[in-house]
């Protein structure tokens, strides 16, 4: 697989214009510049959607932590179904049908064994790019891209002036137990033990509006001794790591177009975050629909706008 093009740089945001010659010197006039602007799950499928089904688009992933330093990468990865009281039923069971259609498929494939880097490998196979670098108004990206999309998670508290979401504090332990073959978990899944390809997550905690990225020692405890007592085999285990991460918790994915205006100028920008501990189950079909999206707003770039007779 052809590895994606990667830029790191700390440079201001009045210097964002100058990558334009190395992004886009040979890209055809007609092709759509894409700007995701996020690297978790959400971020990735999104990239990976609108470049499969979105023609004539060049995407690049913008983030200021990609892959092993995101949420993403904490998170035990389970999927289970989760409730979003803003959003409508219909639309979570699409959204969750849809992501389960996609990892079902990977799990009996012959890629079945990576699936943990498959986002990854399919932004590489698409011919995108990777940008290091953290935004601090979506307006940076004007005029370099068309169209930007947000999956910033907790970052849309700042890129969008969102106040609804909101960090909700997970902490886990990442142990070797290879011995441990099936998942546990107790009834309010706030204790959980989850087998995965390369170690063993036990968790976990739920603390809300807690923006506090290093471990807490009696969290460690507490998730240790509890996963214990469902798994007392667990006392056995070895090279302990603690993990955090922050879950961006919000009433409803925010999945919606937003039109941004400045001095006569104007960028469409898709939103695409919130999905709180639910990333893992619902990523593939919300990516979709932030696709089609990103599709509407590509589409209406493309359509000349009449112009009025006198």
């Amino acid at each position: 697989t052809r590895p994606a093009k990667h830029r790191e740089t700390s440079f201001g945001a009045r210097d964002f214009g100058g990558f334009q010659d190395c992004f886009f010197r040979d890209r055809p006039m007609d092709t759509a510049q894409i700007a995701v602007v996020g690297a978790g799950v959400a971020g990735l499928s999104t990239a990976v959607c609108i470049s499969r089904l979105v023609p004539r688009c060049s995407v690049t992933v913008i983030s200021d932590k990609f892959t092993p330093d995101t949420t993403s990468d904490v998170a035990a990865g389970m999927l289970i179904p989760h409730t979003y009281p803003d959003t409508p039923i219909h639309k979570q069971k699409q959204w969750f049908r849809e992501t389960f259609n996609h990892l079902f498929a990977i799990a009996n494939s012959a890629e079945a064994g990576d699936a943990g880097v498959h986002l990854v490998s399919g932004i590489k196979g698409s011919g995108g790019w990777t940008l290091t670098r953290r935004i601090e108004d979506l307006w940076e990206l004007h005029p370099s891209f068309d169209v930007v999309v947000n999956c910033s998670g907790l970052g849309s508290r700042q890129l969008a002036g969102d106040s609804k979401i909101f960090p909700v504090r997970g902490q886990v332990l990442q142990v070797q137990a290879p011995w441990v073959e099936h998942f546990i978990r107790d009834g309010s899944g706030l204790t959980y033990i989850y087998p995965g390809t390369s170690h063993v997550t036990l968790g976990g905690t739920r603390q809300k509006g807690d923006w506090n990225l290093s471990p807490d020692a009696e969290n460690s405890r507490e998730i240790l001794s509890r996963c214990c007592a469902l798994e007392p085999s667990l006392h056995g285990a070895c090279n302990i790591r603690e993990k955090v991460g922050l879950r961006p918790y919000r009433p409803g994915v925010r999945l919606q177009t937003e039109l941004l205006a400045r001095d006569g100028r104007r960028l469409p920008v898709v939103h695409h975050y919130g999905h709180g501990s639910g990333g893992i189950s619902v990523h593939w079909g919300t990516a979709l629909e932030a696709t089609r999206l990103v599709s509407e707003c590509v589409h209406a770039l493309r359509t000349p706008t009449p112009k009025s007779k006198l």
